[in-house]
C-alpha cells in the first residue's frame, strides 16, 4: 500500500466516495491489533473507535482500550473521549465518527473503523430513525408491563413488529410498544425514514472477525484476569467515588458491578473475576450472534484465530478503495 496520499489519490473528490476500512467482531477477537497493523501497512491512516465502552475516559482498563504502546504511533480517535457522567448514544457517537471520517478524507488519510458495537456501526452507515422523544408517562407505563402483556399489546398495535420479536425480548418489545403509543406510528415507519448515514458516501472495505467459541472464551477469561491485576479494581473504585447515576452506561459496563461487589466485600476476588469472565463470554456470544445475522452476508468474514498468521495484511482488504 502506498503512503502519504492526497485526497484525490485515495479516491475522494468533490461529491465522490472516500475509502473506509471497517473491522468488526466480538470482544477479545483481536480487532484493535488488526486495525493498527492495517494502519501501519497503509502508512497514512487513522483508527476510529466503534466500541461503546471504549468511548469513556473512565474505562481505560475494563474496556481494554489500547495503550500508547499498543497504538504504535498510529493516530486513534474517539477513544476515551466521553466523560462517564455523560451518556454517549449511538446518535452522539455517529455524529462524532462522521466528523472523524470526513477529517481523515480531507487529509488523504485512510479512516479505519474498529469496534464491536453493532448499533454504532449500523447507525453510522445507515443513519438513524428520526423517532420523536417518547412521552415519559407512556414510557413508564410500558416499562412497568410484564413482558408477556407488553408483547400481547404489541401484537394488537404493531402486529408486524410483534411477529419478528421474541415474546421474552423485554427491551425490544417495550421499545416498539412505547414508540407506537407515543408517536402514533410504528417503529418500522420511522426506520424507513433513516437519515444521516454515510454508506452512500464512502467506499467500504469491511472485515468481520469470527472465532471458535472455545478459543474466544479462553481469551476473554485471560483478559479479564489480567484486567483485575492491572488496575481494574482501582478504576472501579474511582468510578464509585464519583457517585454517578447507576443507570449510566459507564456504570453498567462489564466488570464494573462485578468488581464493585469485590470492593464492598460481597464477594471475594476469585468470585468477582469468575463473574466478570462469565459476563464477558456472554457478551462475546451476543456480539457474534448479532454480527452473524445483522450484517450483510456479502461482508468478508475472517477467522480471528488466523489473523496473527497473516503477514500481508492487504490481502484481507482486497478492495480498490484501499490501494
Amino acid at each position: 500500500m502506498s503512503t502519504g496520499k492526497s485526497p484525490e489519490e485515495v479516491g475522494v473528490s468533490p461529491g465522490g466516495r472516500g475509502p473506509l476500512a471497517l473491522i468488526a467482531g466480538p470482544t477479545a477477537s483481536g480487532k484493535s491489533d488488526l486495525a493498527v497493523r492495517l494502519a501501519l501497512a497503509h502508512g497514512n491512516a487513522v483508527v476510529i473507535n466503534a466500541d461503546s465502552a471504549q468511548v469513556y475516559a473512565d474505562l481505560q482498563v475494563l474496556s481494554a482500550r489500547p495503550t500508547e504502546a499498543e497504538m504504535r504511533g498510529v493516530r486513534h480517535r474517539l477513544f476515551g473521549t466521553w466523560d462517564g457522567a455523560r451518556a454517549c448514544s449511538a446518535a452522539d457517537w455517529a455524529a462524532a465518527a462522521r466528523a472523524e471520517v470526513a477529517a481523515a478524507h480531507r487529509t488523504g488519510a485512510l479512516p479505519i473503523l474498529v469496534g464491536g458495537t453493532g448499533l454504532y456501526i449500523r447507525t453510522l452507515l445507515d443513519g438513524i430513525a428520526p423517532v420523536p422523544a417518547i412521552d415519559p408517562a407512556i414510557r413508564e407505563e410500558v416499562r412497568a408491563l410484564p413482558v408477556a402483556e407488553a408483547h400481547a399489546a404489541l401484537a394488537r398495535e404493531d402486529p408486524q413488529r410483534a411477529a419478528v420479536l421474541a415474546p421474552a425480548d423485554t427491551t425490544r418489545v417495550a421499545r416498539a410498544l412505547e414508540v407506537v403509543r407515543s408517536t402514533g406510528h410504528t417503529l418500522s415507519h420511522w426506520q424507513a425514514r433513516r437519515a444521516g448515514g454515510i454508506a452512500d458516501r464512502v467506499t467500504l472495505a469491511p472485515v468481520v472477525l469470527e472465532a471458535d467459541r472455545a478459543w474466544l472464551s479462553r481469551r476473554c477469561d485471560r483478559r479479564f484476569e489480567i484486567m483485575a491485576e492491572s488496575g481494574a479494581r482501582e478504576e472501579v473504585a474511582a468510578l464509585i467515588a464519583r457517585d454517578l447515576d447507576p443507570s449510566l452506561p459507564v456504570m453498567r459496563a462489564i466488570g464494573v458491578r462485578e468488581i464493585a461487589a469485590w470492593l464492598d466485600g460481597r464477594v471475594d476476588r476469585e468470585a468477582a473475576i469468575a463473574a466478570g469472565q462469565l459476563a464477558t463470554r456472554q457478551y462475546a456470544k451476543r456480539q457474534a450472534t448479532w454480527f452473524r445475522h445483522q450484517l450483510p452476508k456479502s461482508w468478508k468474514r475472517v477467522r480471528a484465530e488466523n489473523i496473527i498468521l497473516v503477514e500481508q495484511i492487504e490481502t484481507l482488504f482486497a478492495d480498490n478503495a484501499l490501494t
